[in-house]
């Protein structure tokens, strides 16, 4: 078993998005992003088979994909193939926990 707390190892950094790998194993990849307000991980998309999921467990912003946005709020988890072009914008300061299986 493994621990982590990712309000303790998570910061924010004012110039970009902070990156921390939490788990990373042959079955699945779980990062933790945190983004000051006005910060995005641009739309983007991967060319490979798979899933990925995008908790938020703090904070407000939007989940991107191709000439569309839906709401992301405290709470909301996305979840897509991984294949289809996916990004996130925060409105204010956020937190969010990225799952991605298979591991890429």
């Amino acid at each position: 078993m493994k621990k982590i707390n990712l309000y303790e190892q998570g910061r924010f950094n004012d110039l970009h998005m902070s990156r921390l790998l939490v788990h990373d194993s042959p079955y699945f990849k779980i990062l933790n992003f945190n983004f000051k307000a006005g910060q995005e991980l641009p739309i983007h998309s991967h060319d490979l088979e798979g899933q990925v999921s995008i908790a938020v467990l703090e904070g407000e912003g939007e989940f991107l994909g191709t000439g569309t946005s839906l709401p992301a709020d405290t709470g909301d988890v996305l979840i897509s193939d991984i294949s289809e072009p996916h990004g996130i914008r925060a409105r204010t300061d956020m937190r969010v926990l990225v799952t991605i299986a298979p591991p890429i």
